[in-house]
C-alpha cells in the first residue's frame, strides 16, 4: 500500500498552528495506518466542507489526524451530548460547536451569520448526519452554503484505498433537488469502513 509522502498545504488563512508535536502526531497516524491525502485545497477563504461516507467512529479519529497533520483551522458541528463529557474542552479546542438536534432549526441561520462575519472560515459537516446506517443525506450543508454564498468542498474518506480525496469545489445552484444527485455522485467511488446502501433521498 502506498504511503503518504507529501501533505497538501491549506491557504494561510485556514491554518492554525497547534505546535509541532500535534502536527507530528497527525502525520504519524496517517503514515502508520497507511493513509494518504490526494488533491489540493481551494484558494477560497470560505467554504463548507462535506465529509462522507460517515459509517464509523473511526472517521472522527481520521478527521482529527488530518486536521493536525495539515494544521487546519476548522469549525464543525457535533451533537450536544459530546460536549457534556470530560472531552468537552478538547472538542472545543478542535473547533467543535455543540448542536441540539431536537432544536436545530436556527443552526443554518447561525452558520450563515458566522460566514458573513468571518474573513475566512472552513465549516466541516457530515451530510449523512449520523453513522448508524442512514442512507439519506441531510440538506443543511446545502442550505448553509447557499445562504452564505460560499462553495462546497467535497472530501471523501475511502477506506478501501486508504485515501482522503480532496475534490474540486462545487458551487451550488440554489436548487437542492438539482444539486444533491450531482454532489452525491462525487462520492460514488468512496467506500466507508462499513458499507451500506447508497440512496439519494433528501431530508
Amino acid at each position: 500500500m502506498q504511503q503518504p509522502t507529501e501533505f497538501p498545504v491549506p491557504p494561510a488563512a485556514l491554518r492554525q498552528s497547534r505546535g509541532w508535536l500535534w502536527q507530528a502526531i497527525g502525520r504519524a497516524y496517517l503514515r502508520l495506518s497507511g493513509w494518504r491525502i490526494e488533491g489540493t485545497f481551494p484558494t477560497d477563504p470560505k467554504f463548507v466542507a462535506i465529509v462522507a461516507p460517515h459509517t464509523s467512529n473511526w472517521d472522527f479519529s481520521l478527521g482529527v489526524a488530518v486536521v493536525f497533520a495539515l494544521e487546519l483551522r476548522v469549525s464543525w458541528l457535533g451533537k450536544h451530548s459530546l460536549f457534556k463529557t470530560p472531552l468537552k474542552g478538547f472538542f472545543q479546542w478542535l473547533g467543535g460547536i455543540p448542536v441540539d438536534r431536537r432544536a436545530s432549526h436556527g443552526v443554518v441561520g447561525a452558520c450563515v451569520k458566522a460566514f458573513e462575519a468571518a474573513p475566512a472560515l472552513l465549516l466541516a459537516l457530515a451530510p449523512e448526519g449520523t453513522r448508524k446506517g442512514v442512507s439519506r443525506w441531510k440538506s443543511g450543508f446545502h442550505s448553509i452554503a447557499t445562504g452564505a454564498g460560499v462553495p462546497i468542498f467535497p472530501v471523501a474518506f475511502d477506506y478501501r484505498e486508504h485515501v482522503v480525496h480532496l475534490m474540486p469545489l462545487f458551487r451550488p445552484s440554489g436548487n437542492l433537488e438539482q444539486d444533491l444527485p450531482l454532489i452525491q455522485a462525487l462520492f460514488a467511488h468512496a467506500h466507508g469502513l462499513r458499507e451500506r446502501p447508497r440512496e439519494g433521498t433528501i431530508t
